[in-house]
């Protein structure tokens, strides 16, 4: 049996209280920016009427809030090699947004889920972590649009970091309806159904069906479930409706990465095929014209992929580096220019513990990207790949050019 209420007496943030089998669920809208979120969950909790409590985070998040010195621990290089270092510039990018938002507030970045994790272990409390992994999502956002639409989210992330516009109580409150993934992408969101259903809906389902694993034998009886307001109307209407016995499987579906266009991987092959053809040809016709057509590509992409690493405040040695190595790895895509780029960044300028543990700070504002050498290395990587790609679609038709002409 189901049933639910809205709770708004006496409360910051709205509640809805519903039953599902023998569990009685209260769930709870916070601002993820907000003191008077973060007291009313103290207060909730140590009222003693809590069994059990669900928080809005994953597992990698909820590491992150009770070690704050857990990037200091990053390996960089490791992250680069494992093609993550546009994952992790995604979620510094996220960040800052909120840590701005905490600055200009006076409240730290998700200050209500720490005070659930602070009074849930005060009380010896269960604490149920629920969110999917921000990393998942981040991918299947991605996935969700046509590829065209891409760069129209690649742009609202950049945004978030451009923008300086003083952010007010009546904004903060609006952070009651989402979370820095909404508000990152809330313009998107609401004329994108696809992006909704990643962002949003997916994550109120995930989170009922981990409230249902977690708590499948009823084990709990009255769970405090502390999450942004803008989810509530959806984790009600998941908790309302038929959840399996077992949450595994739906679990694992929302957990998979959508493949990506199968051709797309196919690409860079046929560019690379094109491109040691047309040096054939140009050979074969004349070996002034061949060395004219491999001088330009070498000027041309390594050029573009330095300018990349020089805009991104890279050592004069990197700059160097991606000169050379862009050319070459643009005609093996096993390897990218970014990769070669970003490993001789560590290597000249090695980041000290300091810059690990002033990561989030410093990513909080645009000036700080360069000065820190992490989240520096971190653009070197983007900027000499982005650089490098250009190059070899401009290169390539130059090259081609010549053999018309």
């Amino acid at each position: 049996m189901n049933t639910s209420q809205l709770t708004m007496q006496n409360s910051d943030g709205p509640r809805k209280t519903l039953h599902k089998y023998a569990t009685e669920y209260t769930l709870l809208g916070t601002a993820h920016v907000s003191k008077a979120s973060a007291n009313e969950v103290r207060q909730l909790i140590s009222s003693d009427a809590f069994d059990a409590v669900a928080i809005e985070l994953c597992p990698a998040r909820f590491a992150s809030l009770k070690d704050p010195d857990a990037l200091a621990k990053l390996d960089l290089f490791q992250v680069i090699k494992q093609g993550k270092a546009g994952m992790v510039a995604a979620n510094l990018a996220l960040g800052s947004f909120q840590q701005r938002v905490a600055e200009e507030s006076g409240i730290a970045p998700g200050e209500e889920m720490k005070a659930a994790i602070e009074e849930a272990g005060k009380k010896n409390l269960p604490l149920l972590v629920i969110d999917r992994d921000v990393g998942v999502t981040l991918k299947r956002v991605y996935r969700s649009v046509p590829w065209w639409q891409r760069a129209g989210l690649i742009t609202g992330l950049v945004g978030s970091l451009f923008s300086r516009q003083k952010v007010s109580p009546e904004d903060i409150e609006k952070l009651k309806e989402g979370d820095m993934l909404e508000s990152t992408f809330s313009e998107f969101a609401a004329d994108s159904k696809q992006l909704y259903q990643a962002l949003i809906a997916e994550r109120d389902h995930y989170m009922a069906l981990r409230l249902a694993q977690e708590n499948g034998d009823s084990q709990y009886k009255k769970v405090l479930v502390v999450v942004g307001a803008g989810h509530l109307k959806g984790l009600e209407e998941s908790l309302n409706g038929h959840l399996p016995e077992d949450p595994s499987e739906q679990l694992a579906v929302l957990n998979s990465v959508p493949p990506g266009n199968q051709w797309m991987k196919y690409v860079p092959w046929l560019v690379v095929a094109l491109i040691l053809s047309g040096f054939a040809i140009g050979f074969s016709r004349d070996t002034g014209l061949g060395l004219q057509m491999v001088l330009d590509w070498v000027l041309i992409n390594g050029g573009l992929s330095a300018l990349g690493v020089l805009i991104a405040g890279g050592h004069p040695l990197t700059v160097l580096t991606a000169f050379v190595a862009a050319p070459l790895t643009s005609l093996n895509p096993t390897i990218g220019a970014g990769f070669v780029a970003a490993a001789a960044e560590i290597f000249f300028r090695k980041p000290k513990v300091a810059d690990f543990s002033q990561l989030r700070q410093d990513t909080a504002t645009l000036k700080g990207w360069w000065k820190n050498r992490v989240s520096r290395t971190l653009l070197v990587f983007i900027m000499a790949t982005l650089g490098s790609a250009i190059g070899t679609y401009v290169g390539g038709f130059v090259v081609f050019e010549q053999l018309i002409n």
